[in-house]
């Protein structure tokens, strides 16, 4: 694996189609959760179309059939599927797990929620670090298997720059205590899901498979907002930050990047924004990377801490 920073002809600008412009996955078979809207559905699109069997885990079936239509219609690729997925209900995530079958090529785990109201799941969890986190986290560990199957498999995991706004909430991530704030606890899951990519790709290195994690950038117009009347400030064309805003197909550029290109073949354990590698975070940027969310320290404690949470709800986890 390289070491040094990497970095690409690609920017900010850049679709999903272009970073795999050339690409061949025939053959390979590959997961995107939340894939009806945003995002999801330019990522499993531009996976699609370079050949790949695409499955859109989804808790809309009626969406995700709707959006597998005009995927296949679009590329020209029959084998886009769909299957139920609810990343806040343990059964779901066990049920999907335990109906895949033969070996797994690609994960995005992309689905996420941002800045909801106060909300619990069935085990009493915060509901955006169960569904951005732990949701993600059973179900990868759940996959474990059929990645190694696969021999160099990508596991791709969508962060945001609003891990900056704060660290995992170590004594109190459920909000048990603290004050319940729909940002704060926004930018821990946020955080949780770079730091779960630096251990898995620890753990799992072993096995040939990569996991990063990425920014996918400034972009409003997707359902990740449905909790927001309108864009906060720092979401204007040109922000004072040096960031753009970006359509939906930019916004899924740095997904399939990690999940397919050949320029990041072998590398594991980083995390990206603009299709390169990220540097760490200038203060008064929103861009770049805090020292907290690539801890190895930290990523071996939220390992534990989520395999203990899992247990404790009833279900054992996999280490």
């Amino acid at each position: 694996m390289t070491t040094e920073r990497v970095t690409t002809l690609f920017g900010p600008a850049t679709t999903a189609a272009e970073t795999v412009e050339g690409v061949d996955l025939t053959g390979r078979t590959a997961i995107v959760t939340g894939a009806s809207s945003g995002i999801g559905v330019e990522t499993a699109r531009a996976l699609a179309k370079a050949g790949a069997d695409v499955t859109l885990a989804v808790r809309d079936p009626a969406a995700g059939d709707r959006t597998a239509a005009d995927i296949a219609a679009s590329t020209g690729n029959p084998r886009v599927h769909v299957a139920f997925l609810d990343l806040c209900v343990r059964d779901s995530i066990d049920a999907f797990t335990a109906s895949w079958r033969g070996a797994l090529d690609i994960l995005v785990n992309n689905a996420g929620i941002m800045a909801t109201p106060e909300r619990r799941t069935a085990e009493g969890w915060e509901l955006q670090f169960a569904t951005n986190h732990l949701g993600h986290f059973a179900l990868t560990t759940g996959l474990h298997a059929a990645l190694a199957a696969a021999g160099h498999a990508r596991v791709v995991v969508v962060s945001s720059v609003g891990h900056l706004n704060g660290d995992v909430i170590w004594d109190d991530i459920n909000f048990r205590t603290h004050p319940y704030d729909e940002w704060r606890a926004y930018s821990q899951s946020k955080t949780a899901n770079i730091l779960f990519a630096v251990e898995a790709a620890r753990r799992w290195a072993v096995d040939g498979i990569a996991v990063n994690a990425l920014n996918p950038g400034r972009i409003w117009s997707t359902g990740l907002s449905r909790h927001m009347s309108a864009p906060p400030a720092s979401f204007e064309p040109e922000s004072s930050d040096g960031v753009t805003l970006k359509d939906i197909p930019q916004g899924a550029a740095t997904s399939t990047l990690l999940a397919a290109s050949p320029l990041v073949e072998g590398v594991t354990g980083r995390y990206f924004e603009d299709c390169q590698e990220a540097v760490p975070h200038t203060p008064g940027l929103r861009r770049g990377y805090a020292p907290y969310a690539v801890a190895p320290s930290a990523a071996a404690r939220l390992w534990q801490v989520s395999l203990d949470l899992i247990a404790a709800a009833g279900r054992p986890g996999t280490a």
